[in-house]
């Protein structure tokens, strides 16, 4: 088995990714030809699931024929990814965390890129739906809970980067259910409270999710500092940002929004991109008859001035999606989104909590009112029950795309695959005439 898992490194290490300008102007692009629609589950191929923009090739990285953690059929639940971004064999190992719920328990787990071994590197049945997961700047590993009053855990890794020397609690960066974590250049860390609005409710003031900084009091050092929440004054969530508290870490999310805090539908990621802060939404508001005014968004949040605008929004500058594939009057459009990540260009990739999941890229380019100016189709998933996760660009590594196929109809078919280029520079100019 440890063969399969090589020949498929050796694949993905092999192909090559083309970052050039953008005809027309403008920032650099990830550039590719659009696919022309979402995927439909009648198409799934089991050794092929994601329907790609041509030219385009996908490698298993790792699946649960590699490390099988939770045996008897059941999924793995492949969740979010990161790598070691800097020191000693800096981009080698991917770590993923796996999002099962009590009485199994969450795992983190690690993957040598080099040889596709993988093992677990954190586990305890007390962990319940393990989620985001970051390499700090300085050279540790945070991952959290994505339940209500969820922890958030700091590793401490031995020389071998394999093995966990310690792993701490950080109950100082807040009680909340975690998804996205990302961090600035000062080494303060951005978190957002993934509540499910529109299935639990967006009523009084513990509903909703909310947006939340934490400055710790001394650089790389997250076991003390203070944490504040987003307030917004403008409607609907955009205009004027200020940075509120310090808040309770204890009961983040009622403690935020006792300040002041403004409630998103559920905020489920985010990526700083050059002091911007980019908030996946996957759910939009409701009306007077509880009817979803729009299917999600992206949000950007300028660090420096705390403006806020839609950058990605269906009908806006992308397109809204209507019915599933295979149904008459289908149209492809943007849905639920869930993760994001950052392009070796500087774009925002972007991937949907939706069956099918779809893939898209945004130019970080944006017209007077802050919305990107080029949102393109660059994937779907075919698999009839699984949605992708853990979309991870390596900052190591400009060639690959890494995403995560969770809770597959597959019998332990949960996995991580590697997405790249094919190396055939003739073909590649073929495809962008």
């Amino acid at each position: 088995m440890k063969t399969r898992y090589l020949l498929a490194f050796v694949m993905v290490v092999t192909l090559s990714v083309s970052v050039v300008s953008h005809a027309g102007g403008g920032k650099n692009n990830f550039k590719f030809k659009p696919v022309d629609s979402s995927a439909n589950a009648l198409d799934w191929e089991l050794s092929r699931p994601w329907k790609l923009a041509k030219g385009f090739v996908q490698t298993i990285v790792s699946d649960e024929s590699n490390l099988d953690i939770y045996d008897g059929g059941r999924n793995d639940w492949h969740d979010m990814n990161t790598v070691n971004e800097t020191g000693y064999m800096a981009g080698r190992y991917m770590y993923r965390t796996h999002e099962l719920l009590q009485p199994e328990g969450g795992t983190v787990s690690v993957v040598d890129l080099k040889t596709g071994e993988t093992s677990i590197l954190a586990q305890s049945p007390g962990y319940n739906a393990l989620d985001g997961i970051r390499w700090t700047p300085w050279g540790t590993i945070v991952f959290a809970e994505g339940i209500a009053g969820g922890r958030l855990f700091e590793i401490e890794l031995n020389k071998d980067l394999l093995t966990a020397k310690v792993i701490n609690d950080r109950p100082a960066v807040g009680r909340i259910a975690h998804e996205g974590i990302d961090f600035d250049t000062k080494g303060n860390i951005y978190i957002v409270s993934e509540h499910p609005g529109l299935s639990i409710g967006c009523n009084g003031a513990s509903s909703c999710g909310n947006i939340y900084k934490f400055v710790p009091d001394e650089y790389g050092n997250l076991s003390a500092g203070l944490l504040y929440a987003l307030k917004v004054t403008g409607p609907d969530g955009i205009g004027q940002g200020e940075w509120v508290g310090p808040i309770n870490p204890d009961n983040a999310r009622d403690s935020g929004i006792g300040a002041g805090a403004y409630s998103y539908q559920r905020t489920e990621d985010l990526e700083v991109i050059n002091d911007v802060l980019y908030v996946a939404i996957s759910e939009g508001p409701r009306d007077e008859k509880n009817k979803e005014l729009y299917e999600g968004r992206v949000i950007s949040i300028d660090l420096d001035s705390l403006e806020i605008s839609n950058f990605v929004k269906p009908d806006v500058n992308v397109a809204i999606e209507i019915g599933k594939p295979g149904e008459e009057g289908f149209q492809t459009g943007f849905d639920n989104v869930s993760n994001l990540a950052e392009a070796p260009n500087g774009d925002l990739v972007m991937i949907e909590d939706n069956k099918p999941s779809d893939i898209w890229f945004a130019s970080t380019e944006t017209n007077r009112y802050g919305a990107s100016d080029d949102v393109r189709h660059f994937a779907s998933l075919t698999d009839p029950k699984a949605k992708g996760t853990g979309i991870y660009f390596s900052p190591l590594d400009d060639k690959t795309l890494y995403v995560n196929v969770q809770d597959s109809a597959a019998e332990d078919g949960d996995a991580t695959w590697a997405i790249t280029r094919r190396s055939n520079w003739l073909e590649m100019a073929n495809i962008m005439r």
